[in-house]
């Protein structure tokens, strides 16, 4: 196990933020994490995966841990389902792929979310009328406090919409090594209400194989979201706000091509795009922050801007969607 000092950590985050840590860590097994964490201050550890779900605006003065455990196991397999149990560090889109060429279904919904498979289950991803949520079985966490690995099931995940219990009153406190996932092998039921994807499917609407919804998704993602590899951002930066359908009837009655979906408790769910969109910001740039033209929930770095750049557009449109529709737009993506 080596440990850097004062690293750069601009390659380790997909905005392509400038910032730096004072200590660097690329941790490949479970067993490196008792030695490193004895002693250690909780609050001095920032947990990496993929970098694409946060947003430096300072330098970290304490450990950055890049969890880098691989692997894929079969655990356990019947004529219906697989369950699988895969290692943290493994890249989702990669996996999805994976999937999709062994027929195991249940995720190709979730096609390009960048990140990892450790951080898939902390927002509890999702795309296209998913979420990972669907599939989970458990997983396997490091407790940084106690030094031991426990196991979480989904009911004490508290899965809610991008959100769970890595994200509220244990955030920060677990490190996640692996996670499991039961998926389908005789696929019945495919998710292809979502407008965009039906479109992309066309004729094989009625027909279409996991495979086929898989390469539509990339094709709809590819055509309107950035590669980070090209122009730096974190994919969908605000959460989709969920409002009550009271709340949503009076928006409605004057904002009348307003979209929504449907949410459990009655509640209902507007684009935050749609919203963006409609207060004027897509395509806006601000020096090298700014909206991405295609997609007005992206924001991106054209090369140059630092975090708090970011951060101050992201609050300049939250502001403004609050002012004209009084709803809450609240960032996706972790701030550090």
């Amino acid at each position: 196990m080596i440990i850097h000092e004062n690293s750069s950590l601009k390659e380790f985050n997909t905005f392509g933020i400038e910032a730096s840590t004072r200590y660097f860590v690329d941790i490949t097994s479970l067993h490196q994490l008792p030695e490193l964490l004895e002693g250690t201050n909780r609050d001095e550890l920032l947990i990496l995966g993929g970098g694409s779900n946060l947003l430096f605006t300072k330098d970290w003065g304490g450990i950055v841990l890049k969890i880098s455990i691989k692997g894929k196991e079969i655990i356990e397999e019947t004529d219906d389902t697989i369950l699988l149990k895969i290692g943290a560090g493994e890249n989702w889109h990669k996996t999805v792929e994976w999937c999709i060429n062994n027929n195991y279904a249940g995720i190709e919904n979730l096609a390009l979310i960048p990140g990892t498979i450790g951080a898939a289950p902390i927002q509890n991803i999702g795309a296209y009328g998913v979420e990972i949520k669907d599939v989970f079985e458990s997983l396997e966490a490091f407790d940084t406090v106690k030094l031991h690995t426990r196991a979480f099931h989904k009911d004490e995940c508290e899965f809610g919409y991008r959100d769970s219990i890595f994200k509220k009153r244990a955030k920060g406190q677990y490190i996640i090594t692996s996670v499991m996932l039961r998926l389908r092998k005789n696929p019945k039921a495919l998710h292809t209400n979502y407008a965009d994807l039906r479109f992309e499917l066309d004729s094989l609407i009625d027909t279409a194989s996991i495979q086929d919804v898989f390469k539509s998704v990339c094709a709809i993602r590819t055509r309107k979201l950035p590669n980070p590899d090209e122009i730096g951002n974190a994919g969908s930066f605000f959460k989709n706000p969920v409002i009550a359908s009271s709340d949503y009837k009076t928006l409605h009655s004057t904002y009348h091509g307003m979209p929504s979906y449907p949410h459990p408790d009655g509640m209902v769910k507007i684009p935050a795009a749609w919203l963006i969109e409609q207060c004027g910001w897509k395509g806006v740039r601000k020096g090298d922050a700014g909206v991405y033209p295609r997609q007005a929930l992206v924001l991106v770095n054209y090369g140059g801007a630092t975090g708090g750049e970011i951060i101050s557009l992201a609050r300049e449109i939250q502001d403004s969607v609050r002012t004209k529709f009084g709803v809450v737009i609240e960032p996706e993506v972790n701030v550090i």
